[in-house]
């Protein structure tokens, strides 16, 4: 990080941020921008909100949520003390904090695509002005803040850390946690240089508790990447014990409940059906990706991957064999999958291993239902695709299916009755404690 004399535009900056007459701008209003913006809402800031969707933006502004657990009431809140929300990119000159939330997915190739973070930065370039300081929270490779962004905004002449300033902040939030909201979990924050540090580390302890400076944004990027592949690996060896423990008749939640009560040197981790999520599944590969530049091999980091990306394959052969023990196969057999978002008691559909399950069993020749009382219609996704609507939980809705496949575990699932009125089930989630004859678990 090089070190420079404090610019005039940098205690102008921090002045707004202290005393709250700063404009925080975020652009993306999706599960990470949305509750980012509330919190800065209820921090007493104002708020600019930039979204391509023009749905959301009207839905926002009508005071109404399309996110589950944001209440439509914290939405009118915000919109009580300044908050607007629009598809405008050139309102982002009205900002001094533009906070950049966008998707990072895979291409098909299982590379990283910044089609989102880039044209985000493009379509504000024109806009951006002196005194602004760009924060991207998008999980990303280490470098990419500095190879991608900075060029960019030097482009129009500026020189980042006197004209503006840029730093990253990777995302945090867990969505249906109970346990913690933005304002409590500790913001990781590295600048470009220090002064970008400075401007960084105000705008977000204005909102956020705890801040954590680290010394580059590459060192934050590693970070957020560390944090996710930690649990995919975790998450992999858990797996593979589970496919270990079930060729010999062990239940592996029983042995992770009782390797749990060691009050040290053990952290649980579960395994299920495949992995989930707008992180996890896609993390690991922005390193893996980056590291062949540096010729390293990341052999752990993509065993564990495999692993995880083969679970759904695992599950479908216990179907499978679940079925052939009463004599059915899977094609033409009616099977009900219970949870189709990628965790429980949320909504999120992204990157959910039940799609999956839905689409290995549809190409098997089954006919597939599902019921989840967060999606109550199958949304149209990018790749996947099912004309259904959440089937109903009764007795009689469960005794017509061969096969009940539990994916997801939602709370609101009652599984007394589940268990009562199933013909068959397949248990992913370690939900059932018992050994019944029906219940197979997986």
């Amino acid at each position: 990080m090089r070190d420079e004399s404090k610019p005039a535009y940098l205690d102008q900056l921090i002045a707004k941020l202290h005393d709250g007459t700063a404009v925080i701008g975020i652009i993306g209003l999706g599960y990470v921008g949305l509750p980012l913006t509330l919190r800065y809402s209820e921090a007493g800031f104002r708020v600019l909100g930039i979204d391509i969707d023009s749905a959301k933006v009207e839905k926002l502004n009508r005071g109404e949520s399309y996110i589950e657990n944001i209440p439509a009431n914290s939405i009118c809140a915000a919109r009580s003390v300044g908050f607007q929300a629009t598809t405008d990119f050139a309102r982002a000159c009205e900002a001094d904090a533009l906070i950049i939330c966008v998707p990072t997915p895979l291409n098909p190739y299982r590379e990283p695509d910044l089609s989102f973070v880039l044209g985000t930065v493009d379509a504000l370039l024109s806009f951006i002005r002196p005194g602004q300081l760009v924060s991207l929270e998008s999980t990303t490779y280490p470098g990419t803040t500095e190879e991608e962004l900075r060029p960019r905004l030097e482009s129009r002449g500026f020189v980042v850390g006197r004209d503006v300033f840029l730093v990253f902040s990777p995302e945090r939030e867990d969505p249906g946690n109970p346990d913690f909201e933005t304002r409590t979990i500790p913001k990781i924050c590295g600048g470009s240089t220090a002064a970008c540090l400075e401007a960084g580390v105000a705008l977000y302890e204005s909102a956020i508790d705890r801040v954590v400076p680290v010394t580059s944004t590459r060192a934050a990027e590693l970070t957020k990447l560390l944090e996710n592949i930690h649990r995919a690996v975790n998450i992999g060896l858990v797996n593979e014990m589970k496919i270990i423990a079930d060729k010999m008749e062990i239940d592996i939640h029983e042995v992770i409940r009782a390797a749990a009560t060691k009050p040290f040197g053990f952290t649980a981790y579960y395994p299920g059906p495949g992995l989930g999520g707008h992180c996890i599944p896609i993390d690991p590969f922005y390193l893996t990706w980056k590291a062949r530049q540096y010729g390293v091999h990341t052999r752990f980091i993509e065993l564990a991957g495999e692993i995880n990306s083969e679970m759904p394959h695992w599950v479908v052969g216990k179907v499978t064999d679940a079925l052939n023990q009463r004599k059915r196969s899977v094609m033409g057999s009616r099977i009900l999958v219970l949870g189709i978002s990628y965790k429980k008691d949320v909504e999120d559909m992204r990157e959910s291993p039940s799609v999956e399950l839905m689409e290995l069993l549809r190409d098997k020749g089954a006919h597939v239902d599902y019921s989840d009382p967060h999606v109550p219609v199958f949304p149209r996704m990018r790749e996947h695709y099912f004309d259904l609507s959440s089937i109903p939980l009764t007795p009689e809705s469960l005794a017509s299916y061969d096969l009940v496949l539990l994916a997801t575990s939602h709370s609101a699932f009652d599984y007394e009755m589940i268990r009562d009125h199933a013909n068959l089930i397949v248990d992913t989630r370690g939900v059932y404690l018992e050994c019944l004859p029906h219940i197979v678990k997986a």
